[in-house]
């Protein structure tokens, strides 16, 4: 058993993987800022601790086996209207992090972004938040190479699943259903033909998990096979389409590449259309 560090880990995707960690019987420690994570995520017997990850050796003195560096920001469209948060997450947040990783030279799961590969690689320059992600996931390579530091690079495509949020910080799915049980339009913007690969939490967090005990170097992509576009997924909801202009950052497309996630034993089981099928009914 190891004493884990989640960043992020009140947020969608940590605490769900706080919870399989610490029933797999390790100690964990959660270090967030709860920009968007909340304390009702909390799971019993994780330590959480308040905090930037730019003062992340002030909040977590002691020794630590391995670090998952999720708590960064995490959406396209709304980093273009506060750039400086999210350079002060993305960058001074996580520069912390890798200091924190070099003196103490335990292993890193950095969780990159699929905004990376979009449009055939043209997708880490249209946005703030892309563009910080795609230099973070060079800058954790290089860490790993100049101090001989052990580490793993994933990358989400469109995670979904119970515990997503809506608002100006959440994702579709959950913001087509909400939308869709107060019997409002489903918002979408032009053309409507870009495609996502909606990838299921417990897949997400099965990828985590393999990673953090045998994954070492850089693309392990995390997404399931199927993509749908964003009209696709409206229809599958029913009810009112209402299209929106077209806004800035919105990839059409992105590049998924699995083989070093498979090679692992991963792969993506559940299927978008049975779980918005058992939302809506």
């Amino acid at each position: 058993m190891q004493t884990i560090l989640v960043t992020g880990g009140a947020g969608f995707v940590g605490s769900a993987l706080c919870r399989r960690l610490q029933a797999d019987g390790h100690t964990v420690i959660s270090l967030d800022d709860y920009f968007t994570g909340s304390k009702d995520t909390h799971v019993e017997g994780v330590e959480y601790r308040e905090g930037h990850t730019k003062d992340i050796e002030r909040h977590v003195p002691e020794p630590v086996d391995l670090v998952y560096h999720l708590g960064e920001y995490s959406r396209v469209e709304i980093s273009f209207k506060e750039p400086s948060v999210v350079w002060d997450l993305n960058i001074a947040g996580t520069f912390g992090v890798l200091e924190f990783w070099r003196k103490r030279r335990m292993k890193l799961v950095y969780a990159g972004s699929s905004t990376k590969f979009a449009d055939g690689g043209m997708g880490r320059d249209q946005s703030p938040y892309a563009w910080t992600k795609a230099s973070n996931t060079e800058l954790v390579r290089n860490y790993g190479q100049w101090y001989q530091l052990p580490y793993a690079i994933t990358y989400f495509y469109n995670v979904y699943g119970p515990g997503e949020r809506a608002g100006s910080y959440g994702t579709v799915i959950e913001i087509f259903k909400q939308k869709m049980l107060k019997g409002e339009p489903l918002g979408v913007n032009a053309p409507g033909t870009q495609k996502r690969n909606f990838t299921h939490i417990d897949d997400i967090i099965d990828g985590l998990l393999l990673v953090g005990r045998r994954g070492e170097g850089d693309e392990f992509g995390l997404g399931a096979e199927d993509s749908y576009s964003i009209l696709d997924v409206a229809h599958m909801f029913g009810g009112t389409i209402e299209m929106r202009p077209e806004v800035a950052g919105n990839r059409m497309t992105a590049l998924l590449d699995t083989t070093k996630s498979r090679a692992l034993g991963w792969s993506a089981t559940k299927k978008l259309p049975e779980y918005i099928t058992s939302i809506i009914v």
